[in-house]
């Protein structure tokens, strides 16, 4: 095996034996085959869309292959061999409906080979043989490593924005534009002698589709829970049988808080679930009283203490322990080997493992830390924001976000918001602000709060409203306004979020703690040149020192 798409990737090279993230060998290479064989669908998809010909399976069975492949997502081999079989008859579909098209339009069906001619082997094994052929390494060695990171930078972007695509398909939100991007990249993916700037360009393409899934997503979110509104969150426990639910789908969670309505089981978030709370519909459910724990990567240690069941939806997922198997459950695209699997949100054997458990005997005293500064609630005091910054109550703004992880240097980020002045304000997103969310940081001279909770990852699109708005009343550009963007990175969503922003042509972002493993340092030095793009100092003191310097 050889992965390189996290940022915890073993040695800052790739991870060739035993995944950081826990996957196995056999596991991580049927990943690899399974984004072969989508590869082969786009291809007759591809050529079916330019002949007037679209089918809504293929699509979405495209943008749940490249989701289910986002890091701490799928971990049981038994369900990747089960998708590589759907993709196998998924080829067969596409290829049929292409070689009709061209039958109904008099033409003849191109001569395509590379993954178009694969189909799933019987065994998991013999799966295992196809996807080694399917390595990076091979790629890598062909085509070097400028080609093959441009390659996985444009793939993982695409995985990242195909999460958030699915979010926002769930609570009905579809589109033609971003279905279609997704086949014409991957088509491209397949040729044999990819140009630089081709694939630089689509890089691009992904970053402001990215941006139109966010913005559709934060509609489904909007228009299906309101918008949010900024809340106290309870993150002390509160007497009685709990259930708490990570991940990211705020469909699910809905669900079970119906299930659990007026059964005596109080429901708690966890990492980037947190947001939830600011959301009107979400938070008229009595029951859902608190956050639990921090980001994903404690979930070992703090699952482990919990007195309940424990719901996993989308990704973040880490190896169960012993202690609290028998009561862990994935739901979604989310799979771990044995661990009981909800697939039709029929949370029922949740519901019995939460009343088998003891709960929490008491109430903790009280604490609370506020969430839900949407750019619905940001805009909406912009006037005040702006005297602020006119009377010089603000000096400075800092989006301090995006993801936690385990890897030592993480400190930085709490140290760099502890740092600040008291006139600068720290807008955050994504489970990265565990590092520091817990803190006081107190108001502005004018009142304002210094710290605003702008949501999960993918509110992003929030936190770039909020900047375009600012920079509109400012009559400047987003680079030309007292912000400055010092972000984390675990995975792929991170990427497709920063591929936005590049696609924005927002400038000086400082990204941690390390760089990515697959841009290689010629790739790199174009996104310096092009971005000033930049890796975050090891002091914080030495990135406030060049900002305040600006």
């Amino acid at each position: 095996m050889f992965c390189y798409q996290c940022e915890q990737t073993s040695k800052g090279y790739g991870c060739t034996t035993l995944s950081v993230c826990g996957k196995d060998e056999t596991t991580a290479t049927l990943q690899d085959l399974l984004i072969y064989a989508v590869k082969g669908i786009s291809q007759y998809a591809t050529r079916a869309r330019a002949l007037g010909v679209k089918d809504n399976a293929i699509d979405t069975f495209v943008v749940e292959c490249l989701f289910t492949t986002v890091t701490n997502v799928n971990f049981d081999p038994l369900r990747m061999q089960n998708w590589l079989i759907r993709a196998g008859k998924m080829l067969d579909r596409a290829k049929k409906i292409y070689e009709e098209a061209c039958d109904k339009a008099g033409k003849s069906p191109e001569a395509l080979s590379g993954p178009t001619k694969w189909r799933p082997a019987p065994t998991i094994e013999e799966l295992v043989k196809q996807g080694k052929e399917a390595s990076i390494l091979i790629r890598k060695e062909k085509l070097g490593d400028d080609i093959t990171g441009l390659q996985e930078l444009l793939l993982y972007g695409m995985k990242g924005t195909a999460a958030y695509a699915e979010h926002a398909r769930i609570l009905g939100r579809e589109s033609d534009e971003v279905y279609e991007f997704f086949h014409t990249a991957l088509d491209y993916l397949t040729v044999e002698e990819p140009a630089v700037e081709t694939l630089f360009n689509l890089c691009m393409q992904c970053g402001e589709i990215n941006l139109k899934v966010m913005e559709l997503l934060d509609s489904a979110h909007t228009s299906t829970y309101g918008h949010p509104v900024p809340t106290k969150v309870r993150i002390t426990p509160v007497k009685g049988k709990a259930i708490v639910v990570s991940g990211h789908d705020l469909k699910d969670l809905e669900e079970l808080l119906k299930q659990t309505e007026g059964k005596g089981i109080n429901i708690y978030t966890h990492s980037e679930m947190l947001p939830a709370h600011g959301y009107p519909k979400l938070k008229a459910y009595k029951h859902l009283v608190g956050n639990y724990g921090g980001a994903w990567q404690n979930q070992k240690d703090e699952f482990a203490k919990f007195p309940g069941a424990i719901l996993m939806t989308t990704n973040c997922i880490q190896q169960p322990q012993p202690s609290y198997r028998h009561r862990i459950f994935t739901s979604g695209l989310v799979a771990w080997p044995g661990i009981t699997h909800i697939s039709n949100r029929d949370f029922t054997p949740v519901i019995k493992a939460a009343l088998a458990e003891p709960g929490f005997p008491e109430d903790g005293a009280e604490k609370y830390i506020m969430t839900g500064f949407g750019h619905n609630a940001v805009l909406s005091i912009a006037d005040k924001i702006i005297e602020a910054v006119q009377k010089g109550d603000i000096k400075r703004f800092f989006l301090v976000g995006g993801c936690d992880g385990a890897k030592p240097g993480r400190n930085y980020y709490t140290e760099l918001t502890q740092s600040l002045p008291k006139d600068c304000v720290v807008l955050t997103l994504a489970c990265g602000k565990y590092r520091f969310n817990k803190l006081d940081f107190g108001t502005t001279a004018g009142g304002l709060p210094r710290l605003l909770d702008v949501g999960q990852c993918n509110d992003a699109y929030s936190a770039i409203k909020i900047a375009t708005a600012l920079a509109d009343a400012f009559k400047c550009g987003v680079n030309d306004l007292p912000l400055s963007l010092v972000l984390s990175w675990f995975e792929q969503k991170a990427v497709a979020i920063l591929l936005t922003l590049l696609y924005l042509g927002i400038k000086n972002i400082r990204l941690g703690p390390s760089l990515p493993a697959f841009v290689s340092p010629n790739v790199l030095n174009v996104l310096v040149k092009n971005f000033n793009l930049k890796p975050i100092a090891k002091s914080p003191k030495e990135d406030l020192a060049e900002i305040f310097a600006m």
